[in-house]
C-alpha cells in the first residue's frame, strides 16, 4: 500500500504538470490542439513521469547488459572452430534423450516430456507464443548465379482463392500454384530453377508445422487442461495471426490442423502492409540507421570480422561463382547460410563448382559449410545482442508487437474478456528482435520453428513466493530507470524460449521463471511506452533512444 506521503507527491506533481497546461494553453488556445501530444513526452515532462510512477513501486533497470561470452560470439572461435556446438543442421529429427539441442532445421518447442509444470498455487491464465515458421527452400536472392540442380515442390500445393461468406450455392474451387517451366519462354531465371517457389515452406515444412500444433495441444490441454477441447467451442478461446509474407499462413494453416484436428476455417489476424508490427513493417528510421551502423565499418568488431573473412568469402565465391563484388553475399555470411542451410536442411547435397556446366570435384564440404553457420551465428549475436545500441534498434524497430502483448497481459490482469492463447507466426528477424529486447544471455540466430512463449500464471491468495528474488542495487550502477505502480503480486510471467526459461543478462529479469508480471510490464514500458506511446517519437528522432 502506498503510504499517504507518497500520495500527496503523486497527485502534487499531477497538479503541478495540469497547471503548466492550463496557463500555456490560456495565452495560446491552438496548444491544446496542436502541441499536447508532443510535450506529453518532452524531456521536462518525462522526468515528471518517471518520478510519479516512481513512488508508486519499486524500479527496473532498463540498461543494456551484454550477454555472456562463448564461442558463439567469440570471433577466434567462429572462425578457427570445428563443427558448430553441437547443433543440428541436417534434419529436422533431434532424438528424444537430445532434445532441446539446437536444431537449425526444426528448434524445439514446448512439449510434454520436456515440460516443467509449475507448482500448484499457480493457474495458468494466459498464452502468447510468437515463432518463426518452419523450414522453407531458400529464397531467390540467396542462390547462387547458377545452381547446379533443380528444386521441385511437386508433392505439395500452394492453394490461394477467396471465398464469399453468406452464399452457399457459388463456393470456389479450392486451386493451387502448380509451378512448371515452359519449354518455349527463352528467358530462363538465375539461381534456382523448379517449380518450387522461392520461398515456400516444403512439405516437410509443413509435416514440422503440424507436429508442433499437435506438440502445443498436448502441453496445454492434455497436460494442463487450460485450453478447450477439440469438441468444445475452442474457437472463441484462441487467435492466430500472420504477417504479409505468406510462408507465414502456410505454416498456420497446419500447425492449426495439428492443434485442433480440423481442416475448415480459421480466421488469420493480419495487419496492414507497410505498418504490420509483427513482421515488422512499420517505418523506424532511427532504428534501422542503428541497425546499419551495427553492420558497418564504423563498428570495429563488424569490420573486423569482415577483414577477418576474406579467405573464407573468396573460397566460396571460387564454388558458387558469386563475385566478389556482390553485396548482398559479402554484407554478412547471411545469403551463404541460407542457401547452404536450407539444402542440408531437406537431405540436398551441398554443391560443386561448375565447370563447363559440369560439377567438378571442387566442393563445399561440411567443414566450410560449419564456418559459414558458425560465423551466421557470432554475426546474429553482435547485431542484436553484443552491440550497445542493439537493445535500442530492437526495442525501436519492434516496439509495437512489444506493446501489443503487453495490453494483452494487462487484459488479462483486468480480468477482461477475450483469447487465453494468442499464436503468432513470422520471421526469425521477429523473435530476434524481441530475444534482444529480453536482452537474452546467450543469443542464437532463431532457427526454423523457433518459439518464445509466454505465460501468464495468477498465484493463490494464501502461497507464499516459491523463491527469493534477489533485489538489485539499480542506483549504484547509476543505470536510467522508471517506476512501476504497485499491484496486488498475484500475476506472473514465465517466457520460455525452446521449452525452456529463457535466462536475461538484464538484472531486473534475470531468469524468466514465474516473473512478478509488474516487472516486465514495467521493462516493456519503460522501452516503449504504454500502447506504443515512445515508439513514433524513438522512431523518428523526437525522443531519444
Amino acid at each position: 500500500m502506498l503510504s499517504q506521503q507518497q500520495k500527496f507527491i503523486s497527485a502534487s506533481l499531477v497538479v503541478v504538470f495540469a497547471i503548466c497546461v492550463f496557463v500555456i494553453a490560456s495565452f495560446n488556445p491552438d496548444f491544446v490542439r496542436v502541441q499536447l501530444s508532443a510535450i506529453m513526452w518532452s524531456r521536462p515532462v518525462y522526468l515528471i513521469w518517471s518520478i510519479v510512477t516512481a513512488v508508486h513501486g519499486q524500479k527496473v533497470d532498463l540498461g543494456w547488459y551484454p550477454p555472456s561470452n562463448t564461442s558463439i560470439n567469440n570471433l577466434t572461435a567462429a572462425l578457427t572452430g570445428q563443427g558448430v556446438y553441437g547443433f543440428i543442421f541436417n534434419t529436422s529429427e533431434t532424438p528424444d534423450a537430445q532434445y532441446g539441442t539446437y536444431n537449425w532445421c526444426n528448434m524445439p518447442h514446448v512439449r510434454g516430456p520436456e515440460y516443467a509444470k509449475p507448482g500448484t498455487e499457480y493457474k495458468l491464465e494466459y498464452v502468447e507464443v510468437i515463432q518463426r515458421h518452419h523450414k522453407r527452400t531458400p529464397y531467390a536472392s540467396n542462390a547462387f548465379p547458377v545452381e547446379s540442380y533443380h528444386w521441385d515442390c511437386d508433392d505439395q500445393g500452394l492453394y490461394y482463392f477467396g471465398r464469399p461468406f453468406g452464399s452457399d450455392s457459388k463456393q470456389p474451387a479450392e486451386g493451387f500454384w502448380k509451378g512448371y517451366i515452359s519449354p518455349v519462354n527463352p528467358y530462363v531465371p538465375s539461381g534456382w530453377i523448379g517449380t518450387c517457389q522461392f520461398p515456400q515452406i516444403t512439405s516437410a515444412g509443413l509435416d514440422d508445422s503440424w507436429v508442433h500444433g499437435r506438440d502445443l495441444y498436448e502441453v496445454y490441454h492434455d497436460l494442463l487442461g487450460f485450453l478447450p477441447g477439440r469438441d468444445e467451442d475452442w474457437r472463441a478461446k484462441v487467435a492466430y495471426r500472420v504477417t504479409q509474407n505468406v510462408i507465414t499462413s502456410q505454416v498456420a494453416g497446419m500447425l492449426i490442423s495439428g492443434m485442433w484436428g480440423t481442416t475448415e476455417s480459421v480466421p488469420l489476424m493480419i495487419q496492414g502492409a507497410g505498418i504490420d508490427s509483427l513482421e515488422p513493417q512499420y517505418s523506424c528510421s532511427v532504428g534501422n540507421n542503428l541497425f546499419n551502423t551495427i553492420k558497418s565499418p564504423s563498428n570495429s568488431a563488424w569490420q573486423e570480422h569482415l577483414d577477418a573473412a576474406k579467405d573464407l568469402y573468396s573460397i566460396l565465391d571460387n564454388i558458387s561463382g558469386v563475385p566478389p563484388s556482390d553485396s548482398g553475399f559479402h554484407a554478412s555470411f547471411d545469403h551463404y547460410f541460407d542457401n547452404l542451410s536450407a539444402r542440408q536442411c531437406h537431405a540436398k547435397p551441398l554443391p560443386c563448382k561448375l565447370e563447363n556446366g559440369v560439377n567438378s570435384t571442387t566442393c563445399v564440404d561440411q567443414t566450410l559449410a560449419d564456418a559459414v553457420y558458425r560465423m551466421g551465428q557470432w554475426e546474429y549475436s553482435q547485431i542484436y545482442r553484443d552491440a550497445p545500441s542493439s537493445l535500442a534498434a530492437s526495442a525501436t524497430t519492434y516496439g509495437v508487437w512489444i506493446a501489443e502483448l503487453s495490453a494483452h497481459l494487462r487484459d488479462v490482469m483486468a480480468d477482461k474478456k477475450g483469447p487465453i492463447y494468442f499464436h503468432n507466426i513470422a520471421h526469425d528477424g521477429s523473435v530476434s528482435r524481441l530475444l534482444s529486447i529480453l536482452q537474452a544471455d546467450v543469443m542464437v540466430w532463431p532457427g526454423m520453428g523457433s518459439e518464445v512463449v509466454f505465460e501468464m500464471y495468477k498465484r493463490g491468495e494464501s502461497t507464499t513466493v516459491p523463491r527469493d528474488r534477489k533485489k538489485t542495487s539499480i542506483e549504484a550502477r547509476g543505470t536510467q530507470t522508471r517506476g512501476i505502480a504497485d499491484n496486488s503480486g498475484k500475476y506472473f510471467i514465465r517466457v520460455l524460449f525452446g521449452g525452456k526459461p529463457l535466462k536475461s543478462s538484464n538484472p531486473s529479469l534475470g531468469l524468466l521463471d514465474m516473473v512478478p508480471a509488474e516487472v516486465l510490464l514495467a521493462y516493456f514500458d519503460g522501452l516503449v511506452g504504454a500502447n506504443a506511446s515512445l515508439v513514433k517519437g524513438k522512431c523518428n528522432g523526437t525522443l531519444p533512444v
